[in-house]
């Protein structure tokens, strides 16, 4: 399924022309018009899901494999020294484009992109009280 009020569909599907590197029957991926760093491309999923909390298991697991893929180019093609695997869900988490997308970021020494949050300080009792919350709801 697909929106027809939405950019990504429309790239994804071939409807907005796009750098595209790669496509499949599940998958469009493409270089990012406004990239953090040379070879800044997306994946995006031909069918409109608004973040990871909609994916279904099928498409994840496709998507990941997918995403090794296209990190072992970009390292080969680009001698990259890292690379960053960006992913944000909801307004408050970045997401700015509303249909699941994943940035493929390459890092090399003196670049200026900026991903990474201020360490905490955890509790570990509290940590073990949610890890069986969050754990007994995985299925």
């Amino acid at each position: 399924m697909k929106k027809d009020d939405c950019i990504f569909c429309k790239i994804a599907n071939g409807e907005i022309p796009s750098t595209t590197i790669y496509e499949d029957d599940d998958f469009r991926v493409f270089f990012d018009i406004a990239p953090a760093s040379k070879g800044h491309c997306l994946i995006v999923p031909k069918e409109h899901f608004d973040n990871v909390f909609e994916m279904n298991e099928e498409t994840a697991g496709k998507l990941f494999v997918l995403a090794t893929k296209v990190a072992r180019s970009l390292k080969k093609e680009l001698n990259l020294e890292g690379l960053n695997i960006v992913q944000n869900n909801g307004t408050i988490a970045g997401q700015t484009v509303f249909h699941f997308h994943m940035h493929m970021i390459p890092r090399y020494t003196g670049d200026t992109v900026n991903v990474g949050w201020k360490p905490g300080e955890a509790d570990m009792e509290e940590l073990s009280k949610l890890a069986k919350k969050v754990g007994d709801n995985i299925l």
